[in-house]
Formats: structure tokens, C-alpha cells, sequence
């Protein structure tokens, strides 16, 4: 299947397929609205999709801050996870950030997101700190990772 992955930039075209990534993936969702100015208008912002066939499987996104790359939301496909979709999707944003000349890279996680931080582990992140009551729905903390590139 991995073959068969096309990463590419995320257009505005790409939004309703994202978003269904999106409402599947995340107990808060982002809204289109959200998608709209981080496509459009955040000059700081990096998004690829993920797609097989047309059909968008998956996107991750990063802000470019200075020297550091803020991964803001990896998301794949109920249908396509574990197939190393996530991996190419990190590999891609590591990328961009490389071609950038970013020198490390940052994320928060959900401390119970075991899969997700065991992906970022594999990718040479690591666990830095905690931010307490990260997340406004159940006020669970938030692992920090970082990377140096």
C-alpha cells in the first residue's frame, strides 16, 4: 500500500476530505473555517495530504517558527492506519522542514495517545516535558516531543 501513497501540498480543494480525517481522528475537531486560514492564509504553515487514488487518506501539518518546526496535527484514515501512513506523513513534514534549513522540531501529544507517541518516538522525538490540562475536553495533559534535525 505505501507504494501506492501520493504526498503532495494541501489545497483548499482538499478540505472536505480532510475534514472527514479530521472528525474521525480527533475528540475536538478543527473546523473548516480553521483549514481554510491555515491553507490560505498562515504564511507559517506547512500542510501535505496523503492520498491513494484521488482519495484523501490522511495530512499532517507544521508552522515554521524561526529556526523550529511545530508539528500542529498528523491524521490518518480509520480505514488506513497501520499501514505506515503516519510514517510517511511525518517523514514528509521532517522533510520540508530539512529543506527549510529547521533545525529541530516540537509537538504536544495527548499523554494517552500511546500509538501516536511510539510513531513520533520512531521518528527520533522525544519526551521533553508535560503541559498539564493541555487539551479543553477532558483537560488530559500534553506530552511535549522534540527533535533535533
Amino acid at each position: 500500500m505505501k507504494n501506492k501513497v501520493k504526498l503532495r501540498k494541501m489545497e483548499k480543494k482538499d478540505i472536505d476530505g480532510v475534514l472527514v480525517v479530521e472528525k474521525m481522528s480527533f475528540s475536538t475537531p478543527w473546523s473548516r473555517d480553521a483549514f481554510v486560514k491555515e491553507v490560505t492564509e498562515n504564511n507559517l504553515a506547512r500542510y501535505m495530504v496523503a492520498e491513494i487514488d484521488d482519495t484523501i487518506i490522511g495530512y499532517g501539518g507544521v508552522w515554521l517558527i524561526l529556526d523550529e518546526g511545530h508539528i500542529t496535527n498528523i491524521a490518518v484514515h480509520k480505514g488506513y492506519r497501520g499501514y505506515g501512513i503516519g510514517h510517511i506523513l511525518v517523514d514528509g513534514l521532517v522533510d520540508i522542514c530539512k529543506k527549510l534549513n529547521i533545525e529541530r522540531m516540537t509537538l504536544e501529544v495527548r499523554e494517552s495517545n500511546t500509538p501516536a507517541r511510539n510513531l513520533y518516538k520512531g521518528h527520533g522525538f522525544e519526551d521533553i516535558g508535560i503541559r498539564p490540562g493541555y487539551y479543553a475536553d477532558n483537560k488530559e495533559d500534553a506530552v511535549i516531543m522534540w527533535k533535533e534535525i
